[in-house]
C-alpha cells in the first residue's frame, strides 16, 4: 500500500508499506478520508517521544471496511483501542485505560495510509448523505465533545448561562465551540491569533472571535469555563488569566508540558483544572451521532488535498499558511 511515512523531523516521504496486520476481532478498513491532527504536526517537529520515527501518522479516519465484521460499510473511526476489561474500561472511561493503543503510535501504525486496522467495535457506521470528509471529523470533534462534556459536569451554573472562552482556533478549538454550541451554551468566544483562519471560524458558528491582544485587554475573570485547545505556556497563562473566581478551565491542547499557570490566583479563587484527554466510546458515537444529524452545523471549514501531498501540507500548516482549521488528506 502507499503510505506517508514520518521519516525523521520534518521529513515526510509518499512511498510503498507493507499492509497492516489484522488482528482476531479486527477489520482492515481502506480509508478515504484522514484529517492533519495537531499531535501528527507535534510528531513531525520531533517533539514527541511516542511516536519515534519511522511512522505512518494520522489517526482521524474514515473509510470501507473491506475484511473482517461489517465489511463494505461506510465507517468512521474511533483509533483508540483500549483492553475492555480493567477498571477504567469497566467504568466507561476507555480513554485512561493503561494500555491503551492509538493509530500514529507504535505499535499501531497511522492511517496516512490506503489502509488501517483497527477492532472491529472502534466502527461506527455512516449515514450515505455523509461524505468521508465530514465522517472523519468525529474524531477531532469528540476531543472537544469530551471536553465540553467534562467542564460542563464542574462548572456551577447552567451551561447556557455560562461566559466560555474557546483558546485556539484549530480544529480541536474550533471542534470545542461547536461542541459547547450543541451542548447548550451561547456566550462563546474563540481566541484566534491566525488572522487567516478567521474567515472559516466566523462561518462555522456564531461565535465572537477575538484575537490574544484583545483578550489581553478584558477585565480580570471574564469567563465560566475556558478550554485551552492549544496547550502552550503562554495560552495557559491566558486560561488562567481568564478564568472567573469558582470558573473551570478544562486543558485539551498538548502544545507543550509546562508553564504558565497562576497557580496562585486559581488557588486563590477556587478555579477547577480539568486536563481533558480524547473521549471515551460514548463521546465518540455521541458525536458521531450530532454529527449526522446537523448539530455541529454544515462543517464545511475543511480543505482536502491528496495524500501524495501531504508533505507540503505539513510545511502549509508550520508556516502559517493554511487559512482551513483542517487539512484532509485522500489517499
Amino acid at each position: 500500500m502507499k503510505a506517508l511515512v514520518y521519516t525523521a523531523a520534518q521529513s515526510l516521504g509518499y512511498r510503498d508499506e507493507p499492509a497492516p496486520h489484522v488482528l482476531p476481532g479486527e477489520c482492515l478498513v481502506r480509508v478515504e478520508a484522514v484529517g492533519i491532527c495537531g499531535s501528527d504536526m507535534h510528531a513531525y517537529l520531533g517533539h514527541d517521544e511516542r511516536r519515534p520515527a519511522p511512522l505512518i501518522l494520522g489517526h482521524e479516519a474514515a473509510g470501507v471496511v473491506v475484511e473482517g465484521p461489517g465489511a463494505g460499510k461506510r465507517v468512521t473511526v474511533n483509533p483508540l483501542a483500549t483492553c475492555g476489561t480493567c477498571p477504567a474500561c469497566r467504568s466507561g472511561r476507555n480513554n485512561l485505560c493503561p494500555s491503551r493503543q492509538i493509530l500514529s503510535m507504535p505499535p499501531r501504525q497511522g492511517a496516512f495510509a490506503e489502509l488501517i486496522a483497527i477492532p472491529a467495535e472502534n466502527l461506527v457506521d455512516i449515514p450515505d448523505h455523509i461524505s468521508f470528509e465530514t465522517a472523519c471529523l468525529a474524531e477531532p470533534l469528540a476531543c472537544g465533545w469530551h471536553a465540553v462534556r467534562l467542564g460542563r459536569r464542574a462548572v456551577h451554573i447552567p451551561l447556557e448561562q455560562a461566559r466560555c472562552l474557546v483558546i485556539g482556533g484549530g480544529a480541536i478549538g474550533l471542534g470545542a465551540a461547536l461542541a459547547l454550541k450543541a451542548q447548550g451554551a451561547y456566550d462563546i468566544t474563540i481566541s484566534e491569533a491566525n488572522r487567516l483562519r478567521i474567515p472559516a471560524l466566523q462561518s462555522a458558528g456564531d461565535f465572537t472571535i477575538a484575537s490574544p491582544d484583545q483578550l489581553a485587554e478584558e477585565e480580570l475573570g471574564a469567563y465560566d469555563l475556558v478550554i485551552d485547545g492549544v496547550g502552550l505556556s503562554t495560552t495557559r497563562q491566558t486560561a488562567s488569566r481568564a478564568a472567573r473566581p469558582g470558573g473551570v478551565v478544562v486543558h485539551l491542547g498538548l502544545g507543550d508540558a509546562s508553564g504558565g499557570l497562576d497557580i496562585r490566583r486559581m488557588t486563590l479563587q477556587e478555579i477547577t483544572f480539568i486536563g481533558a484527554y480524547t473521549y471515551t466510546p460514548r463521546d465518540f458515537r455521541d458525536t458521531a451521532a450530532a454529527i449526522f444529524d446537523g448539530r455541529f452545523g454544515k462543517l464545511g471549514w475543511t480543505e482536502s488535498r491528496a495524500l501524495k501531498e501531504g508533505g507540503p501540507a505539513f510545511a502549509d500548516i508550520l508556516g502559517g499558511r493554511a487559512a482551513a482549521p483542517k487539512i484532509i488528506l485522500k489517499p
